[in-house]
């Protein structure tokens, strides 16, 4: 049981660092050259960054940058919660609370990486062509995943 809850800790935290990771990076959309990206923040061409996201309606991109820092909440919130669940709750109670918490986060993800895939990813308003999905976007589907497996954990979990 100590391995179970050890690793599901090891696997929250590492949640969280890829939403870091995913949400402040700007290689959501990458050319195939390499040379240009596009990121929920910046636009980069050759290692220089700017500010201005030409190709991106605002709300929508707003939209998903309020729900990717939102996860980011979220996440560490149910991290704090389970910690302090395992040291207060008696035992036989599940991690409710921190089941919930992580839900929640996980839907934030779900819209946020929801609306970067419809409005952006799947068509040419990157300004580039050819491009390819970068890291932060494929980290934030990776978040997407253990975030729901570490969400039903913990409405699973029982302590022992």
């Amino acid at each position: 049981m100590l391995v179970l809850l050890a690793g599901i800790f090891v696997v929250h935290i590492a949640t969280v660092v890829m939403l870091f990771v995913s949400t402040i990076g700007n290689a959501w959309v990458v050319s195939d050259d390499g040379i240009r990206s596009v990121g929920l923040w910046k636009n980069c061409t050759s290692g220089n960054c700017y500010q201005a996201l030409s190709y991106a309606d605002e709300d929508a991109l707003k939209a998903v940058q309020a729900f990717m820092i939102l996860s980011i909440i979220f996440s560490v919130i149910a991290l704090l919660v389970f910690v302090f669940q395992l040291f207060t709750m008696e035992k036989g109670n599940r991690f409710f609370l921190s089941g919930a918490v992580t839900l929640l986060c996980w839907l934030c993800i779900l819209i946020g990486a929801s609306i970067y895939t419809h409005r952006y990813a799947n068509s040419n308003r990157s300004g580039f062509e050819p491009y390819h999905h970068g890291y932060s976007f494929i980290l934030t589907w990776i978040c997407f995943c253990f975030s729901f497996i570490i969400g039903i954990l913990y409405l699973v979990l029982r302590k022992k």
